[in-house]
């Protein structure tokens, strides 16, 4: 514990970053105190902040930087989002827990809507319709 507590502490090139270490002030690039910064990452750069130690009387500026860049693609759902599975007939069981876990019956679409998160938490993402989705009112 006591070496966790101490790497956490750690800041940089061996500074002090505690609890005495204030954050004042966090500007985007190209703003008045981030030029210099700006031309030095360029795009990389996604901004700026200096945090002040009371304790030591020092002001320290840092930087937040992209380091790598991927695609990623957004999730359909979001968790309180209503959609639809669908459970065979004969799966008697399974439309019991779906029942239990606050599933409503769609007697015009012969599906089962269900909150996102309630599906992921029962395993049946695999049997979401995904053609079908509506914002629950919470």
């Amino acid at each position: 514990m006591r070496i966790g507590l101490f790497i956490l502490m750690l800041w940089g090139k061996g500074t002090y970053c505690g609890e005495f270490m204030k954050v004042r002030l966090k500007l985007n690039p190209g703003m008045r105190g981030t030029k210099k910064l700006t031309r030095k990452y360029g795009d990389s750069l996604v901004c700026v902040r200096y945090r002040y130690d009371e304790k030591r009387k020092m002001r320290y500026t840092t930087v937040e930087l992209i380091v790598e860049e991927s695609t990623w693609l957004p999730p359909l759902f979001k968790p309180n989002d209503i959609i639809l599975i669908k459970i065979p007939f004969k799966e008697l069981d399974l439309r019991e827990k779906v029942k239990r876990a606050g599933g409503v019956w769609s007697n015009s679409r012969k599906m089962w809507k269900l909150p996102y998160k309630t599906v992921c938490k029962l395993g049946l993402k695999d049997k979401i319709v995904a053609e079908f989705k509506e914002t629950s009112k919470k």
